[in-house]
């Protein structure tokens, strides 16, 4: 019997049934043979060899269609063999009979089909002794010899026994291995699967190296020039500035630009210079609240009243292992992403932005949510990439969202986005929680 027919109860219910059902048509050949070689054979024969067919066909229909338990059709089967073959037995000169020695062949069957039960084959034994001291009693045989009818057959029948509990433990045997070979498959995959996954963190690594060093070659190479342009822009503002007529106001309007477009450029190369920074700056912890109340305000002057920044804090949130300084920075700027993602939504609508905390096992979670459109699933893979932006030129460099991952991530914090169910987005942001100095002793 197969692991798969064991696990599965209708196939194991249809073989059975199939057993018990080919039995029956093999008896009832064996009958029609006889009946074509020696003809038809006495009633007494014949009704006993009848019901035995007739009795092996309910029992197959009745297993195969669930009605009778393939464990209880074990048991029943010896005893359905017993009966008619004591009548037959009988009928044909009792202990003398020819077939008497067949009666020996219950147990064995019940063995050969049945060997995962042990109680069919023992039905099978009581039976064949009770059905041996029937005959020998109707017969006149002494005791001795019954008893010695008995211990032999007995003896024999064991065997059969025997046989079905090997097989059982056999049986047990291949399921366990077969569990085996299930189990080391599912931690092969999982072991590729961590392998899989080192090696593209690693690459990923790599990479984040790679861009870290050209941006900070960048940064240098652009931040000597620029000095020398913010300087000359000085010196043309304090040299002009009070010299230019009303009437030159485009002259005036054209520093101004020029004046901010070089502190953009300033912004850049100091975004730049932070990314490539290997470690933050010394700074012991941050405080959930105070930092998320601070983005908070800070977020209300970039949407001028526009749209609203909720919070939803718990009281006594455990500092974590990012400074305040970083904290906040990261908190606004997924602000301030949020409020830029609904600015696109059609129909516009005000932006809604949710900010909350909870404390967890691992340390804290904050969460900021929109009420925007999402992130595109082929923008989510890229979302944390550096220089990976989707606003339009001039409005971002794509290394907000980058910088807010490398500060998390050394110090063991996770940042990641998903897509809410309702719309919208939600960034997710986890950090450690500083663990409690003890107090000194007294």
């Amino acid at each position: 019997m197969s692991a798969a027919n064991t696990a599965d109860p209708y196939a194991l219910r249809r073989m059975k049934g199939r057993t018990f059902v080919v039995s029956a048509g093999m008896m009832l050949a064996s009958l029609g043979l006889q009946c074509l070689l020696f003809g038809v054979p006495p009633a007494t024969l014949l009704w006993a060899q009848l019901f035995w067919v007739g009795s092996f066909m309910a029992l197959g229909l009745g297993v195969r269609l669930g009605w009778l338990s393939h464990a209880l059709a074990g048991p029943l089967s010896g005893l359905v063999c017993i009966v008619p073959l004591t009548v037959i037995i009988d009928y044909t000169g009792g202990p003398a009979s020819p077939y008497f020695v067949t009666l020996i062949s219950v147990p064995l069957l019940l063995a050969m089909f049945t060997p995962d039960s042990s109680v069919s084959t023992l039905v099978g034994l009581g039976a064949m002794v009770g059905a041996v001291g029937v005959l020998d009693a109707r017969a006149g045989v002494p005791w001795e010899e019954f008893l010695r009818q008995a211990v032999v057959y007995l003896l024999i029948g064991s065997i059969g026994l025997y046989g079905g509990r090997t097989y059982q433990k056999l049986a047990a045997a291949e399921r366990r291995a077969q569990e085996e070979r299930l189990k080391a498959l599912e931690q092969l995959a999982e072991s590729e699967r961590v392998r899989r996954q080192a090696e593209a963190q690693r690459s990923e690594v790599e990479r984040l190296v790679l861009v870290g060093q050209l941006a900070s070659g960048v940064a240098h190479e652009v931040n000597n020039p620029l000095a020398f342009v913010k300087s000359n822009l000085h010196y043309l503002d304090r040299e002009l500035l009070g010299t230019l007529s009303p009437e030159k106001t485009e002259l005036r309007e054209l520093l101004n630009e020029t004046r901010q477009g070089v502190l953009r450029i300033q912004q850049i190369v100091m975004d730049l210079r932070r990314f490539a920074r290997p470690t933050l700056e010394p700074e012991e912890q941050g405080h959930p609240q105070e930092a998320m109340e601070e983005a908070q305000r800070m977020a209300a002057m970039r949407l001028h009243g526009q749209g609203e920044v909720v919070l939803e804090v718990p009281p006594e949130l455990p500092p974590v292992r990012l400074g305040q300084r970083y904290l906040v920075q990261v908190l606004l700027n997924l602000l301030l992403n949020a409020a830029d993602s609904v600015e696109g939504v059609v129909p516009p609508r005000p932006p809604r932005i949710l900010m909350r905390a909870r404390r967890t096992r691992e340390g804290v979670r904050l969460e900021v949510e929109d009420n925007g459109t999402g992130i595109p699933q082929d923008v989510m893979p890229r979302l944390f990439d550096p220089f990976f932006t989707t606003k339009p030129p001039g409005k971002g460099t794509g290394l907000g969202l980058a910088l807010c991952r490398e500060y998390v991530a050394r110090v063991g914090g996770t940042l990641c986005a998903e897509n809410r169910p309702e719309g919208g987005a939600r960034l997710i942001l986890s950090l450690g929680e500083v663990p409690t100095r003890p107090r000194p002793l007294a």
